[in-house]
């Protein structure tokens, strides 16, 4: 396994939508374990392919209770209910600001072996996949926020980038 580069906003491929994978291959096993390694590193509970500089819909994440969760080509079917909780990103380092979300999702996906599957997720696991599936959009959290909110916590991320005083854990070796 290795550690990836994380892509601070607002760099590419961050903003941009991610190519559907069709390519099950063992490189995409690779990529899904590398990605897993950087976001424990980073100490970050999702992370999306994008954010490692792939514009594929490959999401991963873990809330250090279960075990860890591959989605290729995950689709937000349903949406239900709304709750405001506190997100950071791991290509925001640093930032935070409460965000509107679904409590509940119905997500299909696919695993690393192209095998489709549904499921349902409530509460934190269902932030962590909108959040991701997000990244997928090329939509960062501050994109969920009213005009007046997003102004403000982009112009506190500039001045976070100005300062230096982000976190993202660099790699070395």
């Amino acid at each position: 396994m290795a550690l990836l580069k994380i892509v601070v906003y607002p760099n590419p491929p961050l903003m941009d939508v991610a190519a559907p994978v069709t390519d099950f291959s063992e490189r995409l096993q690779q990529l899904a374990d590398d990605m897993l390694e950087t976001m424990y590193h980073n100490e970050g509970v999702g992370l999306a392919a994008p954010q490692v500089g792939k514009s594929i819909r490959l999401i991963v994440y873990c809330d250090y209770v279960s075990d860890p969760v591959c989605l290729v080509n995950p689709e937000i079917l349903e949406r239900h209910g709304c709750e405001y909780s506190e997100e950071g990103c791991l290509s925001l380092p640093s930032l935070y600001a409460t965000v509107p979300r679904a409590k509940s999702i119905l997500v299909r996906a696919q695993d690393l072996d192209g095998s489709p599957f549904e499921f349902e997720a409530e509460d934190y696991i269902a932030r962590i996949i909108q959040h991701e599936c997000d990244h997928l959009e090329g939509k960062v959290f501050p994109d969920r926020l009213d005009l007046i909110s997003k102004s403000s916590v982009l112009k506190e991320w500039e001045e976070l980038v100005r300062s230096g005083k982000t976190t993202t854990k660099p790699i070395t070796d």
